[in-house]
């Protein structure tokens, strides 16, 4: 609180209107104080923050400008068929990954090394941004209707006693929010290499998936890889 002489008025007053128009949001009362025989006081009660939320949008723009694009594409949709494509992934599922990344439990060379530099605040915000992206979508090369891969994924391999991959995943492959990621449209060279590497327990953060892919074949992983990259 202040309180000063009424001549001081009109200048304090434009200090205080010059620093909301600086990036600061406040909240001004402003008060007389007048008594018999005494001069008149103004008194003026500021509370003053800092809005950060555009700040930090820009910064995490900035980082996957800066760090992520070169391997996911600018707009999350990577180039590279062996990376995945981020865009319109559920934020939940990304936000696991960078986790498990930075914790280890995940195990990528690459991507431990990044994950070892964010912030929560960051990988949330890098969660919701590509998660905010339009999935660029894909083709079959040769798993379309009637195929190995659509069988795979529809019905499951009964021998083996493999599950469909639509039951967890989605008709269309749009997944579950917080429980399954999305799979329509991802580059099946990623896929088939993600389920090679459940088989092999190299990437073992999801015990679900390691059991499914110890049953399958790689003409069968192949297959559906195939199929999902295509399902829209």
């Amino acid at each position: 609180m202040l309180v000063l002489n009424k001549f001081k008025y009109v200048v304090l007053c434009g200090c205080i209107f010059a620093s909301v128009s600086a990036g600061f949001a406040a909240d001004v009362k402003i008060k007389t104080d007048t008594k018999p025989n005494a001069e008149t006081k103004v008194i003026i009660e500021t509370k003053t923050t800092t809005d950060k939320q555009p700040q930090q949008k820009d910064a995490i723009q900035t980082t996957a400008q800066n760090v992520c694009a070169a391997c996911h594409g600018a707009d999350g949709n990577s180039a590279i068929t062996l990376n995945p494509k981020l865009a319109g992934q559920h934020p939940e599922y990304l936000l696991k990954q960078l986790t498990q990344f930075k914790t280890g439990v995940r195990v990528n060379a690459v991507m431990n090394g990044i994950a070892a530099t964010l912030t929560t605040e960051e990988m949330q915000g890098l969660s919701k941004l590509y998660a905010e992206q339009a999935l660029t979508l894909g083709k079959a090369k040769k798993n379309g209707v009637g195929s190995l891969g659509e069988s795979i994924y529809r019905g499951g391999i009964a021998a083996t006693q493999v599950p469909a991959c639509a039951s967890c995943h989605g008709a269309n492959g749009a997944g579950i929010p917080k429980q399954f990621p999305r799979l329509s449209g991802q580059h099946a060279d990623y896929t088939y290499e993600q389920l090679k590497k459940f088989r092999t327990e190299e990437r073992a953060n999801a015990p679900m998936m390691t059991q499914i892919a110890s049953k399958m074949t790689e003409a069968q992983m192949q297959a559906v890889a195939d199929y999902m990259q295509g399902l829209r």
